[in-house]
């Protein structure tokens, strides 16, 4: 059997480098680094929602159909890789990080998340989303931006 450890570790690396702080810094707007602060109360998030809103400038245009179904897609492949690898590892007896092991036993909740992005997101919808005139989501909804930038407070809080 040919040794998994380096694929995990390339794939893990892989990850890792998407949401790393230098990786990100480059693409948020003005090189700034995302907010580091506790979890955000309700009214802290409705607020924190309408200054995203105000630094918006949405576009005219709409985002293609399928990028939101697409992106999906390759996360998901992304994600079954990185579960396969660790499953394979962990049938080798190899020692895997904390992040791997929380990987593996709530693999089932990204599962159901999948499904209901699939289930929920018709063809068609993304159309009636206003898209962003400018910035690094230029072209995308704005929704999607405000989802990685909570994602990536949430990553680095």
């Amino acid at each position: 059997m040919k040794s998994i450890k380096p694929k995990i570790n390339e794939s893990l690396f892989r990850l890792k480098l998407q949401f790393s702080e230098k990786s990100l810094v480059k693409k948020l707007a003005n090189g700034e680094p995302p907010l580091r602060s506790e979890l955000f109360s309700a009214d802290q998030m409705e607020q924190h929602g309408k200054t995203l809103a105000n630094s918006h400038i949405l576009d005219s245009q709409r985002t293609p159909d399928q990028y939101l179904l697409i992106r999906l897609a390759e996360n998901e492949a992304f994600l079954f890789e990185v579960h396969n690898l660790l499953t394979e590892a962990v049938k080798a007896k190899q020692q895997i990080t904390p992040a791997g092991e929380w990987l593996l036993d709530n693999f089932y909740l990204i599962e159901e998340q999948i499904r209901t992005g699939k289930k929920h997101l018709p063809k068609g919808y993304i159309r009636e989303l206003p898209s962003l005139l400018n910035g690094p989501s230029k072209g995308l909804p704005r929704v999607y931006d405000i989802a990685l930038k909570l994602f990536h407070m949430a990553m680095d809080g």
